[in-house]
């Protein structure tokens, strides 16, 4: 079993910053982890993704160039920084895990762990 703790949510005004971490409870030998996010009304949605191993990021379409997720292995944690923040980013992030996915995958189907979500909030 595997624990998720995520942080680093809170109420910012829109074109402010957070960074969002994501620790893992154990090392992961492989496998991705991505961040999803969950607006109020809405289906959660694929918003970064990361390989445990190697470079290959994937992001949503609508937080390219504003949002960056990098890893930690030595520390077995996931941030993600978001830049740039607009109300329409207003969500409960989760992030989430699993060692069997080869390459990032966008489904939240294919993540066997999740953390418990973090609330952002992006004011007008």
């Amino acid at each position: 079993q595997v624990e998720l703790v995520e942080a680093g949510g809170g109420l910012v005004q829109a074109g402010s910053s957070l960074r969002l971490s994501c620790r893992a409870s154990r090392i992961f030998s492989g496998g991705a982890m991505g961040w999803f996010r969950q607006a109020a009304g809405k289906e959660r949605e694929f918003v970064a993704g990361i390989r445990w191993t190697g470079f290959n990021q994937v992001y949503l379409d609508s937080v390219k160039g504003r949002f960056t997720i990098t890893r930690d292995n030595t520390k077995n944690t996931v941030f993600l920084q978001m830049n740039s923040l607009r109300p329409e980013d207003t969500a409960v992030y989760y992030c989430a895990a699993d060692e069997r996915v080869y390459e990032v995958d966008t489904r939240a189907s294919a993540y066997e762990y999740w953390g418990q979500g973090t609330q952002v909030t992006v004011s007008s």
